[in-house]
């Protein structure tokens, strides 16, 4: 039972996305020693995390000695927006941002998840997906075990409970040892603050320092949003425990190699975050100029433009490497809803055409390379070109900053079927002609990893199926 639970009656939107990847989810906490009004600092850091996940959000936080929790549907500004007019004075507190990977959409995979338990008082927030989830939740279930949802987060609170451990440590490291794949958390433990990223580091984890309070959040970003402060990476397998005796860790067991999620870098992560220890905007304008060095023979293109707000940045790169001018031949309505929450096919690709306009002045008589961030499907690259065709574009040569897209993430990127992925069915000359482009270019896998230092460990399974963890039993494994 969650105690003191407020859960609002927002619609959930839709959670099947067709056009793009869906993004994961984040995390944010708080510890003062003295009280501060912990729900409007959560606001402010979920409101920087929002891009990371609109479906569903919600906080956690200790206020008199009673534990009180809000979640809704939607994104945080609605949902939570009350808390930036009231004040609620408590010393620690969680929040989330969600879009469902796992476990689909509706309030009741909404988080924190709050709980009383044979531990104490614990929430949790959950950013990631554990890739033996079915296999525990089986065993689980079979021995009795009752769930609320679907997603797999839930998890890891029955591992908390079911643990004999009594110490906070004790039941910390033997509930997470056993999980496999993707978890960044966040979580309330009586007084503490615990911050925990699984061994392979597959998402972001970052602890900040501003005074006597600790931070938590999924970006870097989160944590400018309240102030500059001193912050470091939580290491991968690291568990970070911030109670009244001070802040220590432990590292869990077995040590496994380095696995951040490539996709960070070019695509979920903000960017003027810092994640896996380096600049996003940096490394997206490399990814850029590798773009460019493909096309050393030159493409006798007038223009560069991007895809906007995803290609903006490894469009920078490209130009810079190229010489060729930069301009924004595509402009962007930030009011337009989710093409994909439409119920038929043309009404999609109207959205697209009321969120994406082709500027003539831009593109007219010219041959534009454009540059986004991946490909996916290809429907909305082909409207896009068609765009640009309609506003005169000479030639459209489409490139894109990652490789070609082929297989499915079982650690929180919520990628379509197999046979959906438009690279699973034809070669960039094919892809070329579906879309209506002249030309269609990726960066291959080795070369993107060598932009980004690849001994760094990155996963890249949705790119090349080399997947860190043996697929289970009763996972669309060939999807």
């Amino acid at each position: 039972m969650e105690p003191n639970v407020s859960v609002g009656d927002g619609l959930p939107p839709s959670a099947a996305s067709c056009q793009s990847l869906g993004h994961f989810c984040g995390v944010a906490g708080v510890r003062s020693p003295e009280p501060v009004d912990i729900p409007r600092t959560l606001f402010y850091m979920l409101f920087s995390l929002q891009h990371r996940g609109q479906e569903s959000c919600g906080i956690a936080w200790e206020e008199e000695g009673k534990w009180r929790s809000r979640r809704d549907m939607g994104m945080v500004a609605p949902a939570l927006g009350r808390y930036v007019q009231e004040c609620h004075l408590s010393s620690l507190g969680i929040g989330h941002v969600r879009y469902s990977t796992a476990g689909g959409s509706g309030i009741q995979n909404a988080q924190p998840i709050v709980v009383d338990c044979n531990k104490g008082r614990i929430a949790l927030a959950h950013n990631g997906n554990i890739s033996n989830g079915g296999e525990l939740r089986n065993g689980l279930t079979a021995e009795g075990s009752i769930f609320q949802g679907t997603a797999d987060s839930e998890l890891i609170l029955h591992a908390f409970s079911r643990s004999r451990k009594p110490d906070r440590e004790g039941f910390l490291r033997e509930a997470l040892e056993p999980l496999e794949g993707a978890y960044s958390l966040a979580i309330m433990h009586e007084d503490a603050l615990v911050a925990a990223r699984d061994p392979s580091g597959f998402r972001p984890l970052y602890i900040g320092h501003s005074g006597s309070k600790t931070f938590v959040a999924s970006e870097t970003c989160a944590l400018h949003a309240l102030a500059p402060m001193d912050y470091r990476e939580v290491e991968p397998g690291e568990v970070v425990i911030v109670d009244d005796a001070g802040e220590r860790s432990f590292f869990l067991e077995p040590k496994r190699p380095p696995k951040r999620c490539v996709f960070e870098l070019i695509y979920f992560a903000r960017p003027d975050s810092e994640v896996f220890g380096r600049s996003v905007h940096a490394a997206r304008v490399l990814l850029g100029e590798a773009l460019a060095d493909q096309d050393s023979s030159g493409l006798g293109a007038d223009i560069v433009i991007p895809v906007p707000d995803s290609g903006n940045i490894s469009a920078i790169g490209y130009a810079r490497r190229s010489g060729l001018p930069f301009d924004f031949g595509l402009a962007r309505s930030h009011y337009a809803g989710r093409s994909f929450t439409l119920p038929t096919k043309d009404q999609r690709e109207l959205m697209v055409r009321l969120k994406l306009h082709a500027v003539p002045e831009v593109v007219s008589g010219k041959s534009v390379v454009m540059i986004d961030d991946s490909l996916v499907r290809g429907t909305t690259s082909r409207i896009i070109v068609n765009l640009l065709r309609e506003a005169g574009a000479r030639e459209v040569h489409v490139r894109l900053a990652a490789p070609e897209l082929k297989w499915p993430c079982y650690y929180g990127i919520d990628i379509p079927d197999r046979e959906q992925l438009i690279s699973n069915r034809l070669d960039p000359e094919g892809i070329a002609r579906e879309i209506g482009a002249d030309s269609v270019r990726f960066l291959p896998v080795a070369r993107l990893l060598e932009v980004l230092n690849g001994d760094r460990g990155f996963c890249s399974a949705c790119f090349d199926g080399h997947h860190p963890f043996p697929l289970k039993p009763g996972r669309k494994d060939d999807r």
